[in-house]
């Protein structure tokens, strides 16, 4: 019996490591290059379900992954925030430059995503100060362990200070497979979630952040990024 426990305990005390479930997730870079790309332009993915945040560096011609770190907590399950006080957390792509930052937040430290966005303020919704942080505590936020919280940041204010002008940020509700969306088809969120598809599809076939824009309330992705198909298929807006 005191061997169980041992085990157990030294189970509990280990850190949590993201396995890939799929080909397109990548598996993280060793430890010394990690270090080497500190200052390097990054990426970042949230995945709700999953409560996985990852944090990809890059790397010669694409974006590696450098961490994937266990979300402690985030409010109001799947889907987009609509309004102040709707203790939901947000979904979609946002980005953030030097004054997003945040090293003395109550919260440990902390990265205002930037919400509402050009898509959020098109559908009329409402909030503000929705962070990513530090103190594994939320309210319409992502919350982080400390140590976690501590290098996410600490990439990020290094990506900036070396010339990246902003840091993309995509939230999204799952791992937005075609599977997964069949699983969710009877959502009230599911044509919002379509929307968001071809930033994800994009980038786990690429390894390249996708660029986006809004218009007539809408995602829109870059036609050079579609390639032949018509851009109309990927443009989506929220089904109120």
């Amino acid at each position: 019996m005191g061997k169980i426990a041992l085990m157990l305990a030294m189970f509990l005390c280990l850190p949590w490591v993201a396995t890939p479930s799929s080909a397109s997730e990548q598996v993280p870079v060793t430890q010394n290059i990690k270090q080497q790309l500190l200052g390097t332009p990054v990426y970042i993915q949230i995945f709700k379900e999953e409560r996985t945040l990852e944090l990809y560096g890059k790397m010669g011609n694409e974006f590696r992954l450098l961490g994937a770190y266990r979300i402690c907590n985030f409010s109001g399950g799947l889907g987009p925030k609509r309004r102040e006080g709707d203790f939901k957390s947000p979904e979609g792509f946002y980005s953030v430059d030097i004054r997003h930052l945040k090293p003395n937040s109550r919260f440990y430290r902390a990265i205002n995503i930037g919400y509402p966005n050009a898509y959020d303020r098109a559908q009329g919704y409402s909030g503000n100060y929705l962070m990513i942080h530090g103190e594994c505590k939320s309210i319409g936020c992502y919350a982080m362990t400390n140590a976690y919280m501590d290098e996410i940041f600490t990439y990020v204010d290094a990506a900036l200070r070396n010339g990246q002008v902003k840091v993309d940020i995509a939230i999204y509700p799952f791992r937005m497979t075609d599977t997964n969306l069949q699983r969710h088809r009877m959502s009230s969120y599911y044509t919002f979630w379509r929307g968001l598809q071809p930033g994800y599809r994009y980038f786990s076939e690429k390894h390249l952040p996708p660029t986006v824009t809004v218009a007539n309330g809408q995602y829109v992705f870059n036609p050079a990024i579609i390639g032949t198909q018509n851009i109309s298929e990927y443009a989506f807006t929220e089904t109120k």
